[in-house]
């Protein structure tokens, strides 16, 4: 397993770790595979409040495919760099079919845990190849959960991997995580990545720039860290939560995009 595959233990062990304090996020799944795994992660890969970051961010793209698959419930769901994820089973809407897609050796650790069925498949998947796009299943409507991944691509890999999604499906739903450009070299120095020996990550600035003409828009600008989530820690540790991950630096560093294809409705109330 190379070193960015190997940075999917860090947020099992998040989750892992802060749905056992029965807060944020309800994930027996991670639980059981953290503890069969146990994979030797480090310093500030074991930071709670990493934990509680890690945790907050799969509960809010939980939230988003929940509306998402009230919104198109026929939509085809695809989970690229899913790694030991169990988003397939907490989401509460059901679907016609879902698709977790990684690179071939995780794929293979996650058949250990997961199983197939009528409306749930694994697909090996190299998303810096956008050809292998066209292996993935025919669909009118594509929900795409992006959870970090995108800072692993070029700008080019990522824009021709939009290209295929977008030539691929008529009707894009898309939420995707991102390193602006400052967060991406600071990464290089101060990042949990670091201590399974990632150095090397991509940011954007420019969102629009990056899918212009591909018949994308960017619909919205989503909070990592909600006040109600955030109110679900204890009183010391939300001060301080508040103070480091809510401020107006957090988000110069990373960034919580949706985008959808041109002329797609959604209605956030749902």
């Amino acid at each position: 397993m190379n070193e960015v595959n190997k940075t999917l233990f860090i947020p099992l062990y998040g989750k892992s770790t802060v749905s056992k304090q029965h807060i944020i996020l309800n994930d027996p799944d991670a639980e059981r595979i953290w503890e069969a795994e146990r994979f030797p992660i480090r310093g500030k890969s074991k930071s709670k409040w990493l934990a509680y970051n890690m945790a907050m961010r799969a509960r809010v793209f939980d939230d988003w495919t929940d509306r998402m698959l009230r919104k198109h419930k026929d939509a085809l769901v695809l989970h690229i760099g899913c790694g030991l994820d169990s988003r397939c089973r907490r989401v509460r809407e059901p679907y016609r079919l879902w698709i977790d897609c990684d690179l071939p050796d995780v794929i293979a650790i996650r058949k250990d845990y997961f199983g197939e069925s009528g409306n749930y498949r694994m697909q090996a998947l190299d998303a810096s190849d956008p050809a292998q796009i066209a292996a993935l299943p025919e669909s009118d409507t594509a929900i795409v959960v992006l959870e970090g991944l995108s800072m692993y691509l070029s700008k080019a890999q990522l824009r021709g991997f939009l290209v295929a999604l977008r030539k691929k499906y008529r009707v894009l739903c898309v939420l995707m995580d991102i390193y602006t450009e400052f967060g991406a070299k600071a990464s290089k120095y101060k990042n949990p990545v670091n201590d399974v020996g990632v150095t090397k990550l991509y940011g954007i600035d420019d969102m629009e720039g990056m899918i212009g003409g591909l018949g994308l828009r960017v619909v919205r600008e989503h909070s990592f860290t909600p006040p109600a989530l955030v109110n679900e820690l204890k009183p010391m540790d939300r001060a301080f939560f508040r103070l480091m991950f809510t401020g107006r630096l957090y988000r110069k560093i990373y960034r919580l995009m949706e985008l959808a294809s041109a002329g797609t409705i959604l209605n956030h109330k749902d």
